[in-house]
């Protein structure tokens, strides 16, 4: 199986070619302005694409999407409610093309209507929900934002140890590395204890329950706010001081 991905220089969102073998079929799966070579890929080893694939409907992860569902002549497929999918998408949906089966699964929690895809049970492309090391900040998903979070990436990491994760920004993980090491992981379970720190996110009071870094070599943050809810936000919306 080809899995191959571009990564935009500013954003850091991946896009990807996932094909079956060459000659074969494949598909993308979203879109970071950067399509281009993978196209060229695709066309050099001669892999009829049948589809483009969105975990969600995000700027960075859309960019350049119709234009080269368009030049394919292929459909869109995202959720329900992202705007420019030709063919909805969810839980349980399934895509057979050439050698490759790809189920879609729900993975709310970061934006409405995410989805990740688990490629022939060893790959799964986890969209802005689960990266190497962190997780998805849950301001743009609604007021179960962080419940969902949780749910989902709890979710991902009952997939089995070996399985691939392609997240939505920077490198490459697997199940296996996120269960034994993801700092938000290792709270939420028991094995690392909350802290307690007062801090203020975008000024307003809250509790740092867990900094730690962010794929983009920043931090990303866990805070309490003082009526009991919870939230992921980026490290830069946190006053320490």
């Amino acid at each position: 199986m080809i899995v191959a991905r571009t990564e935009h220089p500013d954003w850091l969102s991946n896009a990807y070619l996932v094909a079956d073998e060459p000659g074969g079929r494949g598909v993308l799966v979203d879109g970071n302005g950067l399509l281009d070579e993978l196209l060229r890929r695709a066309e050099a080893e001669r892999i009829e694409l049948t589809h483009v694939l969105l975990t969600h409907g995000h700027h960075d992860h859309v960019e350049g999407v119709r234009e080269a569902a368009e030049r394919l002549g292929v459909p869109v497929v995202a959720a329900a409610g992202i705007g420019g999918a030709d063919e909805e998408a969810g839980d349980g949906w399934t895509l057979r093309t050439g050698g490759l089966e790809i189920d879609a699964l729900a993975t709310p929690g970061h934006a409405p209507g995410h989805l990740a895809f688990l490629v022939n049970g060893t790959d799964c492309l986890t969209g802005d929900v689960l990266f190497r090391g962190t997780v998805g900040g849950t301001r743009g998903g609604g007021p179960t934002g962080f419940a969902d979070l949780r749910a989902s990436v709890e979710r991902l990491l009952e997939l089995p140890a070996e399985t691939r994760i392609h997240p939505g920004h920077r490198d490459a993980t697997t199940v296996g590395e996120e269960r034994e090491g993801n700092p938000f992981v290792r709270v939420w379970d028991g094995r690392d204890p909350e802290s307690s720190e007062p801090c203020r996110v975008a000024g307003e009071e809250a509790t740092l329950v867990l900094w730690a870094p962010d794929y983009d070599g920043g931090h990303k943050a866990w805070v309490r706010y003082p009526d009991g809810r919870d939230a992921i936000v980026g490290g830069s919306q946190v006053d320490r001081g």
